[in-house]
C-alpha cells in the first residue's frame, strides 16, 4: 500500500511541476508578444500639435498664428496628427469663458503619416470680448486645448 501512495504522490508532484512550468512559459510568451507590438502602437493616430490663428495657407497651416483676436476675425484651429488610423475622428469644441459651447464640429480623417486638419469659427456680428478655448478630441478622447482671447 505504501508503494501505491508513493506513486500517486510522485505523479501528483510531477503534474504540479509540469503545470507550473506550462504557466511560466505561457507568461513568457505573452510578455514577448506584448513587447513586440510596436507595429500596433504605430498604427494609432495621435494629435501632435494644436495652434490657433487668423489665417491659413493652401496647405492648411497657419500663416498668422496668434492667441489675440479682433471681434470680426475668423478664428482658425490647426490640428497636426501623426500615425495611421483609417477611421479617426477629430472634434473641435469651442467654448466661451463661462463654459458655454460656442461651436462644435467634427472631421473624419484617414490618418496616414503626418497630416493637418483645419477647423474655424466666425460670427458676422462679431465675437463678444473675452477669453475662449478650443479643445480637440480624438476618437472621443480630449487630447489638446488652446486658450485665446477676443479683445
Amino acid at each position: 500500500m505504501r508503494r501505491y501512495d508513493l506513486t500517486i504522490a510522485a505523479r501528483a508532484g510531477l503534474l504540479a511541476v509540469t503545470l507550473v512550468a506550462m504557466g511560466c512559459s505561457k507568461k513568457d510568451n505573452t510578455a514577448t508578444v506584448d513587447t513586440g507590438s510596436s507595429a500596433e502602437t504605430a498604427a494609432v493616430a495621435k494629435v501632435t500639435d494644436l495652434k490657433v490663428g487668423r489665417s491659413i495657407g493652401a496647405d492648411k497651416r497657419l500663416t498668422d498664428e496668434t492667441d489675440a483676436f479682433r471681434p470680426t476675425d475668423v478664428i482658425y484651429a490647426v490640428v497636426e496628427t501623426k500615425g495611421a488610423d483609417p477611421n479617426a475622428a477629430l472634434l473641435a469644441r469651442w467654448t466661451f469663458q463661462d463654459g458655454q459651447v460656442v461651436d462644435e464640429s467634427s472631421r473624419s480623417i484617414a490618418a496616414a503619416g503626418e497630416d493637418v486638419t483645419e477647423f474655424h469659427i466666425s460670427k458676422p456680428g462679431g465675437w463678444p470680448k473675452g477669453k475662449y478655448k478650443v479643445e480637440v478630441l480624438l476618437n472621443g478622447q480630449p487630447v489638446e486645448s488652446e486658450d485665446f482671447e477676443v479683445k
